[in-house]
């Protein structure tokens, strides 16, 4: 992530037990990365690898949990307790001006908060309302959507309390992979092309959760994430999505620029709804979007292919 923008930089990276070859493979990690074996349900061993560091960016999040092998009761309590432990690690280290904390925008509904509608726009102000259920949902998205919710109110609590915190809850990102599997929100954004069922679902759930569905580059995703550590001046929270649509008008752009490839009618779903993005955060601090919708629908069509999931 470092190459083209921080050419002094060192990388560090938490992995599991088991870690992907291409880390390791990446251009100048011999010199320039250092990888630490930790838990995520244990964020006290997180402790070596922030010594010395200038800025801690949070990428994981607990996602199954198992109750037998955890102190925690659920996702919610591992992921809020990860992130007040992770802050601080950060205080304790001395060195560390501030912590990028990778958030999503299930934490950031349209929903009133009686859930009556969907406001006109979605801004920073937006949070999720967890006292209802979404339609599309199932277990495994509502632990999601509570935990993350969760874990980025109580990170954004500490923001000036001995550091400088960012939350950057992202969209649904696309585009281009380095893992040898498919993300899962790659395959939601594309499944209305690869008939997958299931991954629709995540994708409506997102919508009827939002009222649209706001997508992102994952390259614009990491820019967003250099951008945050190298402005002095830019804490709290910023949404993070280059378009904001709906899920009928994803089929309709594919369609469109690809008359080649069909889409089944059950996975066009036109809600009709004029919900709009209000977030310009930020683009007012400078950053720029490099990808638009058409870039990112043909990254990901590409990854899909090369992967053996889309002929």
């Amino acid at each position: 992530m470092g190459n083209s923008k921080c050419p002094g930089m060192e990388m560090r990276e938490l992995v599991q037990k088991k870690c992907e070859p291409s880390k390791v493979g990446l251009p100048h990690a011999e010199t320039r990365l250092k990888l630490f074996e930790a838990d995520i349900y244990d964020p006290d061993e997180f402790a070596l690898a922030i010594q010395a560091c200038e800025v801690v960016i949070h990428l994981a999040t607990p996602l199954q949990h198992n109750t037998h092998n955890s102190q925690y009761k659920n996702t919610s309590e591992a992921a809020v307790a990860g992130v007040k432990s992770i802050v601080q690690s950060c205080i304790r280290a001395g060195t560390v001006k501030r912590l990028i904390y990778t958030a999503s925008v299930v934490a950031a509904s349209t929903l009133n908060d009686d859930g009556s509608g969907f406001k006109d726009s979605v801004d920073e102000t937006c949070w999720t309302p967890l006292n209802f259920s979404f339609l599309y949902s199932n277990d495994l998205l509502s632990e999601y959507v509570h935990s993350k919710t969760l874990a980025e109110k109580e990170v954004l609590s500490l923001n000036g309390k001995g550091i400088e915190v960012v939350s950057l809850p992202c969209g649904l990102v696309g585009g281009d992979s380095l893992q040898s599997l498919m993300a899962e929100s790659m395959g939601a954004l594309i499944s209305q092309i690869t008939d997958d069922s299931r991954r629709y679902g995540i994708l409506r759930f997102l919508e009827e959760l939002l009222g649209k569905v706001p997508v992102l580059h994952i390259q614009d995703a990491i820019e967003a994430h250099i951008f945050c550590t190298e402005n002095p001046h830019i804490n709290g929270r910023f949404l993070c999505a280059s378009d904001f649509l709906k899920s009928a008008d994803i089929a309709y752009h594919v369609q469109k620029c690809y008359p080649e490839i069909r889409i089944r009618q059950e996975f066009i779903e036109d809600t009709k709804r004029e919900t709009s993005w209000g977030s310009k955060k930020l683009e007012e601090m400078g950053f720029q979007y490099r990808y638009d919708l058409e870039k990112i629908v043909e990254g990901s069509l590409n990854c899909a292919r090369r992967m053996g999931n889309l002929l």
